[in-house]
């Protein structure tokens, strides 16, 4: 089976739409960083560190220092797929992603969002 494309891309190339997509809505690049440090376990060194190296989605989950347990809770859908019913675990962790970016946009407090 073929990967799909965005396994291959660099994560920080997409990220500037992650922080573009907050800004529009008020929100801020600090909070996205914090939603992706929340999400796997990076400090904020080793998230701009990842950046910076353009490292690619699979390899960014992949080597993720701690992925959040609580991740799990993250429910709802995203590009009309439910979360939750996404099989492929790197899918699942890059629609966690999308998942919270939307929640984020959409307003909704940063505990929340965290699942705190």
């Amino acid at each position: 089976m073929e990967k799909h494309r965005i396994y291959t891309m660099s994560f920080a190339s997409v990220y500037p739409l992650y922080v573009a997509k907050a800004e529009k809505k008020g929100r801020t690049k600090d909070d996205v960083d914090e939603i992706l440090r929340w999400l796997t376990g990076h400090s904020q060194p080793g998230l701009e560190a990842e950046l910076e190296s353009q490292t690619d989605f699979e390899t960014f989950f992949a080597t993720a220092p701690r992925l959040n347990p609580s991740r799990t809770l993250i429910k709802g859908v995203v590009c009309g797929v439910r979360v939750e019913d996404v099989e492929e675990p790197t899918m699942r962790e890059i629609r966690y992603l999308d998942k919270l970016i939307d929640e984020l946009a959409k307003g909704k407090a940063m505990e929340k969002i965290l699942r705190a």
